[in-house]
């Protein structure tokens, strides 16, 4: 004889509850006390029970998990925002699936869609540019919000920081050191904050009186070696920066190891700000002036703006733009013409200093 599998009525019978509290108990859910739920998920263990999370999606119940899909794993800017939609769900007594997802493999959504239908209630994607994984999520009515990414994909609701005023701030601050000569070190501008960003340094300048100069202008990919080649071109200029705004915080980090390599220290010869405020950049020597993204406010309100769409509800915005921050470290000092005016060297800032758009 086969032995029977167990059910979710045995759960329920051994721990003295209706099948309702046990259901309730397994997947999470509100309205059942911590002694119940941990009572029903140690009989579950016990006696081999586990819960049918296809049975439950056919039958047109919720599963409780958000699917999370995004093109990298081993990158702190991602990781920090899927840390954030992990603790964001669980406060409303969800869990996360992360899916990753590769743009050479075209025909990959297909496969990732059907395990979203099958196992998640919505999607949160971490998805730097438009891709054909939006087009398959819309079609099958998958909720989905996206964060730090928009471009033409307006149908879908949005959460990202406020990429250009961020990008002012970094800007206006190098010309307040006295900065003139200053350069930026673009990235991938499919990328709407990309774009806004590059936007916001080309604005500011000439709101300034400051020539954009277009050589200036370093073309990177948002990583650490193409920025630390692109700043190695700049400093090879007949008249080099003497600051530089990198778009995101890892080609800060190659700004700086270029200018170290070329004999140069930062801040006292170039100032080096970035955009992100990964968890490195206050780790690093000089700890790195950047814009911050506020990456577990980003995650709330993305969980918040998913839960609505779950639950057929309207969102409280279909875009959320929050405001960046400024945060002055030791990366960015007076410019080297107006340092040399003065006795003495420029002292650099012992704390941080917090600017908002």
């Amino acid at each position: 004889m086969t032995k029977q599998a167990p059910t979710l009525a045995h759960v329920a019978k051994i721990a003295g509850v209706s099948q309702m509290t046990a259901s309730r108990a397994l997947n999470n859910r509100p309205g059942v006390s911590r002694e119940t739920r941990d009572d029903v998920l140690r009989i579950a263990a016990d006696i081999g029970y586990v819960v049918n999370r296809s049975a439950q999606k056919l039958s047109g119940a919720r599963n409780g998990v958000i699917g999370i899909i995004t093109p990298m794993l081993d990158n702190q800017f991602v990781s920090e925002l899927i840390l954030g939609v992990g603790r964001a769900a669980r406060t409303i007594h969800y869990e996360t699936l992360v899916y990753t997802v590769f743009d050479e493999d075209r025909d990959a959504h297909r496969s990732v869609l059907g395990l979203l239908q099958q196992f998640a209630d919505g999607v949160v994607a971490i998805l730097p540019r438009d891709s054909a994984y939006f087009d398959a999520l819309a079609a099958a009515h998958v909720p989905v919000v996206l964060i730090d990414q928009r471009g033409s994909l307006t149908h879908f609701p949005s959460v990202s920081v406020d990429n250009y005023g961020g990008g002012c701030l970094a800007v206006q601050h190098l010309v307040d050191l006295g900065h003139r000569r200053i350069a930026f070190i673009s990235g991938d501008e499919t990328i709407e904050g990309v774009r806004d960003r590059r936007r916001a340094y080309q604005d500011t300048l000439e709101r300034q009186g400051l020539s954009s100069e277009p050589a200036l202008v370093a073309e990177g990919d948002l990583s650490q070696v193409t920025a630390f080649e692109a700043t190695s071109r700049l400093l090879e200029m007949r008249e080099p920066p003497t600051a530089i705004f990198a778009a995101n915080d890892l080609s800060a980090f190659g700004a700086i190891a270029a200018v170290r390599e070329a004999g140069l220290r930062v801040p006292d010869d170039i100032s080096v700000i970035g955009f992100d405020d990964i968890p490195m950049a206050a780790q690093v020597h000089p700890a790195l002036t950047t814009v911050r993204q506020p990456f577990q406010q980003m995650a709330r309100a993305a969980v918040s703006t998913l839960l609505a769409s779950i639950n057929g509800t309207e969102a409280a915005a279909a875009r959320i733009t929050l405001p960046a921050e400024l945060l002055i470290r030791q990366s960015t000092s007076h410019a080297s013409s107006a340092r040399r005016k003065r006795t003495g060297r420029q002292p650099k800032p012992t704390r941080e200093v917090r600017l908002r758009t």
